[in-house]
Formats: structure tokens, C-alpha cells, sequence
């Protein structure tokens, strides 16, 4: 393992071209740079490594600078160049270049329809758009949803349809602090979605399929299939195929907040943790035969075999293939022996993966990959010497220990910026969750190859949902304590960066006993709390109003300093989904804690006043006798669907803003909207413009 201080670029060559990658991706997806940019600049840095090769030796030791900037120029481009072929918005038969509303698109169906709570679910990719008469060939993708009644679509995968029902661009729910879901669908290529009844479309008798995805879905419905047959109890199943095949639209919401509450979500998320238990467990069967010349031929080649064809049966999902690709890679370096290293390893994988598909970049499962491995890589060593066991039990468990807590450390940065909490039993849980699931994983496997057979099938199944059982019910007792998770965490990209600058500094300094890696952690842990204290006092100074848009309810938030108060739904008060995923980022992102009242700003019979500001509740119908003068008010909020008219409203309010919430009906804000234009009334509509902001 290479010693920090050394040069990096020495130890870790493919991190020369890996780099300078990620630096063109960076700059052209964020400053929208078109290609001719990056195909000059290519030609420049291609044309200057050319001249320097043919530079005499003497020349080429003085001007090594030159190879070096060629070579970053070169891969920069290729980078940006790459980043922007890929983006399906720049391709010229991209379908939002030519749909417009009202145009009838042809689309085929990509994977078996998925039963939803309220609807069946399909991505289906666009095949065509009819414009005057003609059908004009397109590509993209868009996510339907088919109304769920009595009967079950008659459609399948390679189904064809034809759309008489408008596609809708995907857009997020614009709440504060809230997941950018349109930009996580955009880097799938997915542009739309269809909400859809049985007269918004019409079946084809043709079909489009591809004999290798028609082999995966048939592979991956077999799996299931197995599962289901074997395992009756709906959560054992759900955490069974999550675990085996990354299948979680069974999973239950609350039961996945308990395993990311306890810190093992990992389990039940397809990844490198489930090639890595297989890959160790054949490491384990091949320690025997070490001795034998053949093994060094075998041992990679069965290894590979059987990684690549668990992604197979696991449906080739993109986090698997990426964590096939990371641990092709390692196996094969160590294969070579000395001539390689797990640090290029690593780098060459993420060089490959990311011109293949260069938003893997913001892909948090990607970043997770291989920050996790990197540091266990770096740490895991050092860690276990802590402490030393004779006692060989003791030992394996420190061990396991070790490559948890290692784990930990370069992760870190990335789970309190994405998920904005901490699992403070993380080391508790995994040491009892990590080697478990593996045992369930390895029953599962077994199923698969059992099933067939009379008793041997139902008894390994039983044992299979048997060990789900307790790993569920040993996770959720976990999740009852109260110190189980370090919550309501908020830190910013540069926060991040001087949290990695710490880090390295201070490893730096504990590995190497260097004096300058204790100072650059010093510096960058003081800018990161420097930072965090900022933020603080802005929010110590904050008061706002929050209407958020979340259909069919009403929620608002009203916060002062770092207090707030909530009028809405009750069930918006609950630890459920719709807390979580809509309200629970803005108050983590305003650092405000719940307060049963606050100081200056106050709420009564329906009116929010604060600083001269008054803001009106309207969630039923109003009778106002008539009066001299107009009430004057800083805005009115709609809500609950009032029989109310704006007209008569103008007639007794003198209002500067009217704000419609997603508890109102569409077509009772498309009337609103209507009414608010003919009269000139400023209006905001949280379904279709997002959660609404006012400071107070």
C-alpha cells in the first residue's frame, strides 16, 4: 500500500487520466459547454504528447512538464467531450426537441409493469412522434403510470402503445431542501411522465424486444418467482429480494427507514457488499488449493464467472454492473501481482465506468462504492492493530469491526451531505447485520439452487425467511432507542471538501507522523465548524413562512430563529413518508426544531401576523358582511378547496399575493388562476411553481 506523502501520481498512475476526466465532466455539465471547445483542446493535447514523444531523452527529462499538461488537457477534453454525447438532451433525435402538446407519441414499454399502492408503473422508451401526418422517429424515455381499477393491464415488456394523452415533463416538488428529482431522472435519460386511464392510449399489436433484456427480465421474474413461492410473509419476501436481486418496490417505507436509521440501509441495497460477501466466500473455497499452480488460472477465472453471473440473475441493475466492473478490476490486479496495485485498480474502474456513463459522478451509490472501498483500502490495516487478540474469535470480530469502522471514515462526508444524519450504533448494528445477511444471502443462493427439489426447496426457503425475520425484528428494536440516529444534520459541497481536507490531514499526521497533515486537518476541521457557525447565526436571525407543496395536503411551517410552528394535516406530524420526503429537508435545511409557540410571530383565528406582516388562512367558505374600507393583507393561502370566489375576495381584501396549496383540486386552481389574471391579483400555485416563501 502506497504511504501517504509519497507523489501520488507515481503510486497511483491511472489517477493521471481519471482526474482530469472528472474535471471535464464537471465543467461541462455545470458551465454547459458545447463539444468544439473540448474536440479543440483534444487536438491540442493529443498534437503536444505526440511532439513530446518525439523530444530526445535529455529534452523530455527538462520538458516533462509538457507530456504531463498534454496529457491533462487531452483527458479534460475527453471528459467534457464524453459528458455531453451522453446527455440525452443533446442527442438531435431527443423527443423533447419535437413533442408538443397534444401529439399522439409512440412508445415501447422496457421492463414487466410494477403494481404501485394507487397504480401500475412502467419506463418506457419513445419510439416516434406523430407531426403533420407524419411519424417522426425519436429517442427518451418517459415513466407511465396506468390508473389501477378491477383489471391488471394487458401490457408486458417490448409492448408498443401509442400515447392520445399528453406526456407531462417530470418536474420536482420544489419544496426547500428537497430531493432534485428531475435531475436524478434526467441523468436516466428519462424526460416525462403519463398518468394514465384506459382511454389515454392505445395498445399495438406489435412488440419491440431485445433478446438480452427479454433474458434478464425472464431471469430476474424466475428469481422472483422463487422467492415467492418459498417465502410467504410479505416483509421476510420484500427484504429477501431486496437482498438477493435489489427488488424493492415491495419493501415497506418504514421498515427501509429503520435500516437507514441503524446504519445497514447497504444490506438491502444491491451493491458491492453483495459481490463482496460472494467474493469472499470463494476466496475462502479456493485457500486449500492455493498451493497448486492452476488456482492462479482457476481461482480468477471462477471468480469472474461467478461475480458476472450473479449480476446476471441480479438483473444487471446499474449499481450491480458498477460493483461488477469495481471487482473485476481488483481481481484481476491481483492477479498480475506486483506489477499492479488496489488503488489503480479502483481508478481504472471508476475511468471506465464514468466514460460509459459519466452522471455516475452524481450517482450517491457511486460515490459510496468506492469512498467505502477506497477507505477501507487505507484504514482497514491500521485500524486492526489497535488492538491485538489471541483469542482467534475475539480476533475475527474486531476484524469485521475494523472494516466497519474504516468503512466509516471517507463515507462520512457523503452520508451526513445526502441523507443529513448519522447512525450512531452503525458499529453495533453492522457487526450483527453485515455477517448475518450474508448468511441469509448465501440461503437464497442455495434456494436457487434447490428449489426444485421436494422438501430440500420449501425447508431452505423457511430457513431464508427465518434468519429475514430476525435481522428485520433485530433492526427495528435497534431503531426504537432513542440515540439510535444522530439527526437533522445540514453541511454544504464546501463543507465537505474541508471535512475531506481534515481527514486526509489528520490521517496524514497519525500514518506518517508528519506535522503539516496535523495542521491541514486542524485548518480544514476550523473551517468547517467556522462554517457551520456562520450558518447558525444567519438562521438564529431567520422568520419565514413555508407553504409546501404536497399533494392532496395542506402544510405550513412557520419558523422564527431556529423554532417553528406547523399548521396543516396531523398526519403530516407523524415520522411517516410524506414528512420525511417533502417537510423534513426544509426544517434540517432552516435548522429549526418544533416550538409550541413563538415569539413574535403569532397565529390566530386563521391569521398569521408578524412585523405588521398578516397573512389569511381561507380553508372553508367565508360570509364577510360588507364593509367601508378593504382589509389590507400581506397574502391569502387557499387551502382545503374553500367554495371561494377571488372576485368577491377583492371586494373586501386588499391582498398583494394569493397562494394556492396542493390541497386544492387542479381544476380548482386552473379556475383561481383564471379568475386571479382577468383581475390582476398576483398568484402562486405550489402544484405547479413549488412550495411558496415569504420572509416575515
Amino acid at each position: 500500500m502506497p504511504r501517504f506523502g509519497k507523489p501520488i501520481l507515481k503510486t497511483i498512475p491511472v489517477l493521471r487520466l481519471l482526474l482530469p476526466v472528472i474535471v471535464g465532466i464537471l465543467l461541462q455539465y455545470h458551465l454547459n459547454i458545447p463539444p468544439l471547445p473540448f474536440y479543440i483542446a483534444g487536438t491540442v493535447g493529443l498534437i503536444g504528447f505526440i511532439a513530446f514523444q518525439l523530444l530526445g531523452t535529455a529534452k523530455k527529462f527538462s520538458l516533462r512538464w509538457l507530456g504531463g499538461l498534454a496529457i491533462t488537457i487531452l483527458f479534460i477534453a475527453l471528459g467534457g467531450a464524453v459528458s455531453f454525447i451522453k446527455n440525452m438532451e443533446h442527442n438531435p433525435q431527443w423527443i423533447g426537441k419535437y413533442y408538443q402538446a397534444k401529439l399522439p407519441v409512440m412508445l415501447t414499454l422496457q421492463e414487466p409493469i410494477v403494481e404501485k399502492p394507487k397504480s401500475f408503473k412502467a419506463l418506457a422508451k419513445a419510439e416516434a412522434v406523430l407531426i403533420n401526418g407524419e411519424w417522426k422517429t425519436v429517442t427518451g424515455y418517459a415513466l407511465l403510470y396506468f390508473k389501477k381499477d378491477s383489471t391488471r393491464p394487458n401490457l408486458d415488456y417490448g409492448s408498443q402503445l401509442v400515447l392520445v394523452k399528453n406526456l407531462v415533463p417530470i418536474t420536482n416538488a420544489g419544496n426547500p431542501g428537497g430531493f432534485n428529482y428531475t435531475k436524478y431522472c434526467s441523468f436516466q435519460g428519462i424526460s416525462y411522465q403519463a398518468f394514465l386511464t384506459d382511454d389515454a392510449f392505445i395498445t399495438l399489436p406489435t412488440k419491440s424486444t431485445s433478446w438480452l433484456d427479454g433474458a434478464l427480465i425472464n431471469t430476474r421474474t424466475k428469481v422472483l418467482s422463487i422467492l415467492r413461492d418459498n417465502i410467504k410473509d410479505p416483509d421476510q419476501l420484500s427484504v429477501a429480494e431486496a437482498l438477493l436481486i435489489g427488488y424493492r418496490d415491495d419493501l415497506d417505507r418504514d421498515l427501509v427507514q429503520s435500516y437507514s436509521n441503524t446504519g445497514v440501509v447497504h444490506i438491502i441495497a444491491i451493491s458491492g457488499l453483495h459481490l463482496g460477501m460472494i467474493y469472499g466466500l470463494l476466496l475462502l473455497l479456493f485457500k486449500p488449493f492455493r498451493k497448486y499452480k492452476l488456482t492462479n488460472i482457476l481461482k480468477p477465472a471462477t471468480i469472474l464467472f461467478v461475480l458476472w453471473g450473479f449480476s446476471f440473475i441480479a438483473g444487471a441493475a446499474p449499481s450491480i454492473l458498477r460493483s461488477a466492473v469495481m471487482f473485476t478490476f481488483i481481481v484481476l490486479g491481483e492477479s498480475i501481482g506486483k506489477r499492479t496495485n488496489m488503488y489503480n485498480s479502483l481508478a481504472a474502474s471508476a475511468f471506465l465506468l464514468l466514460l460509459f456513463n459519466p452522471f455516475s459522478l452524481w450517482d450517491v451509490g457511486f460515490q459510496l462504492s468506492y469512498s467505502a472501498v477506497l477507505s477501507i483500502v487505507v484504514f482497514q490495516k491500521h485500524i486492526n492493530h489497535w488492538f491485538y487478540f489471541k483469542n482467534k474469535l475475539l480476533k475475527g470480530l474486531w476484524s469485521l469491526n475494523a472494516v466497519t469502522l474504516s468503512a466509516q471514515i471517507l463515507t462520512l462526508p457523503i452520508v451526513l451531505y445526502h441523507f443529513h444524519q448519522f447512525p450512531t450504533l452503525f458499529m453495533f448494528t453492522n457487526l450483527f447485520a453485515v455477517p448475518f445477511s450474508g448468511l441469509v444471502l448465501y440461503a437464497e443462493l442455495l434456494l436457487l439452487v434447490t428449489y426444485f427439489i421436494p422438501y430440500v426447496g420449501p425447508f431452505v426457503g423457511k430457513v431464508a425467511g427465518l434468519g429475514v425475520e430476525v435481522m428485520n425484528r433485530f433492526i427495528q428494536q435497534v431503531d426504537t432507542l432513542p440515540f439510535a440516529v444522530w439527526p437533522s444534520l445540514q453541511i454544504n459541497v464546501l463543507q465537505v471538501l474541508f471535512l475531506y481536507a481534515s481527514i486526509i490531514g489528520f490521517a496524514i499526521w497519525l500514518i506518517n507522523k508528519q506535522v503539516k497533515g496535523f495542521m491541514t486537518g486542524l485548518i480544514g476541521l476550523l473551517a468547517f465548524i467556522a462554517i457551520r457557525s456562520i450558518d447558525f447565526v444567519q438562521k438564529n436571525g431567520q422568520q419565514k413562512l413555508i407553504v409546501y407543496n404536497i399533494p392532496n395536503h395542506t402544510a405550513i411551517d412557520v419558523m422564527e430563529g431556529r423554532q417553528y410552528q406547523f399548521i396543516g394535516d396531523s398526519i403530516l406530524m407523524e415520522d411517516g413518508f410524506l414528512n420525511n420526503f417533502h417537510i423534513k429537508p426544509s426544517r434540517t435545511l432552516n435548522r429549526v426544531n418544533q416550538a409550541d409557540s413563538l415569539q413574535y410571530i403569532s397565529f390566530q383565528n386563521h391569521l398569521i401576523s408578524s412585523n405588521g406582516k398578516n397573512i389569511l388562512v381561507i380553508d372553508e367558505a367565508l360570509q364577510l358582511p360588507p364593509l367601508k374600507e378593504k382589509i389590507k393583507l400581506d397574502a391569502i393561502i387557499l387551502t382545503k378547496n374553500p367554495k371561494i370566489y377571488l372576485g368577491r375576495l377583492s371586494t373586501s381584501f386588499e391582498c398583494n399575493q394569493y397562494i394556492f396549496d396542493s390541497s386544492n383540486p387542479f381544476w380548482k386552481i386552473a379556475y383561481w388562476k383564471k379568475d386571479a389574471d382577468s383581475l390582476h391579483l398576483r398568484h402562486h400555485s405550489t402544484a405547479t411553481d413549488g412550495a411558496f416563501i415569504m420572509d416575515l
